[in-house]
């Protein structure tokens, strides 16, 4: 989760924030390169194609990237052959790709070994909380904070769809939770992940994030830190690791999200569609883990929503980030400006790196459904706050599943 800063409603480099409508402006499309090389560095890994509307063209079996395609990305001063043999670790500002149809994601093999995967930080900088000057007038009070509990291991057993999402930062090595949910396109193969805005893209002051890959049920056996200095990758990454080839979050958080503080909460959230880095089996993400959640968009009023379980892989202190622990709790109501849809707000011990693990309440039709996702939390932990998920929301998740359908 990102920390809330001193005021909700401060402005950084005063620049004043753009509203844009969370229908029409919801949508940002993220175009992805599936492109493949070593972690080695040894360059001789061939580049991959462009996930777009049209397959990638083959030559001798060798996925080749389209000419037009590499000029443009040149004119952001990436060179394909040199990414994947470590330019992706080149985070100046001028060059880092920002914009909703920029962003690239090569899949490099071993990249994310037992030992990367463990050292991975939470993306956050602790703030302490201060007042909520930008209030509707509707926020309840402050909930009491509720323990998070561990789940037993292993993990696949209780909640199967859960998992952790990894990714590179100006900052390092980084680490969020994310949830397997449903495709309508492709019923009973998924392959959409849902996490949080802030975990793919850095908001208003960054770009996309590098090398997002998604784990799911990963350290599924619940072994400590210490344990896992030693495991091998299938001990960390039961069903391995499968690498988000696009990725697509609401236009209100690339325009307004910021690394800390309210900014763009009421929508940050994300759809990851994901590929297996070694090409896998055949099948599905859904397939694989044997489960994905449905994704509830009318989601009852927070007053009648009688429960919320929240679930994550919290790495703040006093967690280290290779446990999963859950949240239960009814949720209240939270506001962070006039303008921007209320967010669900829980009791919730659970610290930064639970970001973007999933909500799940009684959906619309009366079954278990994700309604939320972990964005923000006070640095001195106690409470989650979370989206409301709305047609901004369903704009992002129904173009992801458009875009692969049938695939």
């Amino acid at each position: 989760m990102r920390s809330i800063r001193p005021s909700f409603t401060a402005r950084r480099g005063g620049n004043a924030r753009r509203r844009t409508s969370p229908v029409l402006a919801a949508v940002a499309l993220a175009s992805a390169l599936a492109l493949t090389a070593t972690a080695c560095g040894s360059g001789n890994t061939e580049a991959g194609g462009e996930a777009s509307s049209s397959a990638p063209s083959e030559s001798d079996g060798k996925i080749t990237i389209p000419d037009n395609l590499r000029d443009r990305l040149k004119e952001h001063g990436i060179d394909i052959d040199k990414w994947k043999n470590g330019e992706w670790k080149n985070w100046d500002k001028d060059d880092w790709l920002r914009e909703a149809d920029e962003y690239i994601n090569p899949i490099i093999e071993g990249l994310w070994n037992p030992d990367r995967m463990r050292k991975a930080e939470d993306p956050d900088n602790a703030v302490d909380a201060g007042d909520l000057s930008g209030d509707q007038g509707v926020t309840d009070p402050t909930p009491e904070p509720v323990d998070a509990k561990a789940v037993s291991p292993t993990y696949h057993d209780s909640v199967p769809a859960a998992g952790k999402v990894f990714f590179d930062s100006p900052e390092g090595s980084m680490v969020c939770s994310a949830t397997v949910v449903q495709d309508p396109a492709n019923p009973g193969k998924s392959n959409l992940v849902w996490t949080a805005g802030h975990c793919v893209h850095a908001g208003k002051n960054g770009g996309w994030y590098r090398n997002i890959a998604f784990v799911p049920s990963y350290n599924n056996e619940g072994r400590t830190a210490a344990e896992l200095q030693n495991a091998t990758r299938e001990e960390a990454a039961p069903y391995g690791a499968w690498w988000g080839d696009w990725a697509q979050t609401s236009d209100q958080w690339i325009e307004q999200g910021g690394a800390t503080g309210g900014d763009g909460a009421s929508y940050d959230f994300a759809v990851i569609h994901v590929t297996p880095e070694e090409g896998g089996n055949g099948k599905s993400l859904e397939e694989t883990v044997g489960s994905a959640l449905p994704v509830d968009f009318k989601a009852p009023a927070v007053a009648q929503v009688k429960s919320i379980t929240a679930t994550g892989y919290p790495a703040a202190a006093p967690f280290d980030g290779q446990s999963m622990y859950q949240c239960q709790d009814k949720p209240g109501r939270l506001s962070i400006s006039a303008p921007d849809p209320t967010m669900y707000r829980i009791g919730c011990t659970m610290t930064a790196g639970s970001s973007g693990g999933g909500w799940v309440a009684t959906g619309s039709d009366g079954r278990p459904a994700l309604v939320s996702n972990t964005s923000i939390g006070p640095a001195t932990a106690g409470w989650l706050a979370g989206p409301r998920l709305g047609d901004a929301a369903k704009g992002v998740y129904d173009s992801v599943s458009e875009k692969f359908a049938g695939q």
